[in-house]
Order: structure tokens, then C-alpha cells, then sequence
């Protein structure tokens, strides 16, 4: 019985922690696009996760994850990355106006009545990515110690409580400004690709994915450095020899 519960307790913390990576694309990009496609976007990653592991079952313990990393990792690079330059150059100009409400004169990433398939490609790929990591773990933790029955009620358990906890905060998400939410998911699709597609060269994080907070903090400084040099370059000021 004490076996049980140590495999259960370890796949569940060990799953949150990439539960918790998947959400906050998911949640990025459902309010700063649209929830319509990140939510079809998200079903699609399930759908193809319940295929593969039906399909691959045990042998997902020994499925090369890096490849997976670096491709995605470098996708997530490069829409992080426009869309950290958008944030910087809106946030610059608008401030923090519609905070609590709408500013009239931010619109929306995607207004088009059909599906926006960025919000599903980014959506999409993240469930994959992340729901890949969950299997395996739960294959690892669950073959290894012979409790694969308590290994998929950890990694299930964690997707569905750090899922609930994203829906719950997703009203909140939206009542920040378009233009600043713009900049924070950059800054996280930023993060997430710089992180996976480094790991997929085989980059060893010190940490592990500790180090993700400190990515963070480098981008978000790196952020107001540049909205600080934006917002005195459209007021005319120039920095003191």
C-alpha cells in the first residue's frame, strides 16, 4: 500500500509540473486570440495522445523525446517571438489603458469568423508536447514500481486539477489589457521555446525545469528595457551621456 501512494503522490507532482506548462499556453493563447480554436486546438492534442498511447502503450517509456522538443521548442520560438515584439510596441504605446474593462482601441488577434489556426497550432502543439511528457512519466513511474494503475490516476489527476484551476482563473486572464497580455504570452511562448528547443540539442538546464522562472525573469526584464527605450524614443527623450 505504501508503494502505491509513493508512485501516486510522485506521478502527480512530477505530471503537475508539465500540466501546469500546457495550461498556460492553453490560457495565453485562448485569451489573447480566441477560446473557440485553442479549445478545438487542445481537444485535437488529446484526441492524437489517446491515439499514440493506445498504439505505443509501454513503449512510450522509450520514445525519443528530444527531436519532439526542438521542433516544437523552435515553432514556439518563433511565434513567442513576434508576439513578444508586439506586446513590447503596444504596451509602449497604450500603457496600461483598459485595465478592468476594454480599451477601444486595442482589437483582437483574430476576428475572422472561421478557425484561427494559429490559436490551434499553438494549443495543439503544446498538449501534444507536454501530454507526451505526462505518458511518459506515468509509463516510467508506473511500470518501474508495478503500479501502473496508480501512475495513470496521478498523471490524470494532475492534468484535470491543474486544467480546472486554468479555467477557474481564465475570467480573471481576460480583464488584463489586450496589449500587456499580448506581451506576458509572448514572453511565455518566449520562455517555453527557448527552454524545449535547447533541451532538444540536449542542453542540460541546471534544475531542470527550475530554471524556467529564471527564464522568465529574463524576458520580462528584458521586456521593460525595451518598452522603457520605446516609450522614450516616441518622447523625444534621449538617454544621458
Amino acid at each position: 500500500m505504501t508503494g502505491l501512494w509513493a508512485v501516486l503522490i510522485t506521478t502527480f507532482l512530477a505530471s503537475a509540473v508539465e500540466a501546469i506548462e500546457m495550461v498556460t499556453i492553453v490560457v495565453g493563447v485562448g485569451a489573447t486570440r480566441g477560446w473557440r480554436s485553442t479549445l478545438i486546438g487542445a481537444a485535437s492534442g488529446f484526441g492524437v495522445l489517446a491515439v499514440v498511447v493506445a498504439i505505443l502503450g509501454a513503449a512510450l517509456s522509450v520514445v525519443p523525446i528530444g527531436p519532439l522538443r526542438l521542433v516544437i521548442g523552435a515553432l514556439l520560438l518563433v511565434f513567442g517571438l513576434q508576439w513578444f515584439r508586439k506586446g513590447i510596441m503596444r504596451v509602449a504605446a497604450r500603457g496600461l489603458a483598459g485595465i478592468g474593462g476594454q480599451d477601444p482601441h486595442e482589437t483582437a488577434e483574430w476576428t475572422g469568423p472561421g478557425m484561427d489556426w494559429t490559436a490551434w497550432f499553438l494549443s495543439f502543439k503544446g498538449v501534444v508536447l507536454e501530454g507526451l511528457e505526462v505518458a511518459i512519466i506515468v509509463v516510467s513511474f508506473g511500470a518501474g514500481a508495478n503500479q501502473l494503475g496508480a501512475a495513470v490516476i496521478g498523471g490524470v489527476g494532475a492534468i484535470i486539477v491543474v486544467g480546472g484551476i486554468g479555467l477557474a482563473l481564465h475570467q480573471t486572464v481576460r480583464r488584463i489589457p489586450r496589449s500587456l497580455l499580448q506581451l506576458i504570452v509572448g514572453v511565455l511562448l518566449t520562455t517555453f521555446g527557448t527552454f524545449w528547443a535547447l533541451e532538444g540539442l540536449g542542453v542540460a538546464w541546471p534544475g531542470a525545469d527550475a530554471s524556467i522562472p529564471g527564464l522568465l525573469v529574463l524576458y520580462g526584464a528584458t521586456a521593460l528595457f525595451y518598452i522603457s527605450l520605446e516609450r522614450n524614443r516616441a518622447l523625444g527623450l534621449r538617454p544621458a551621456a
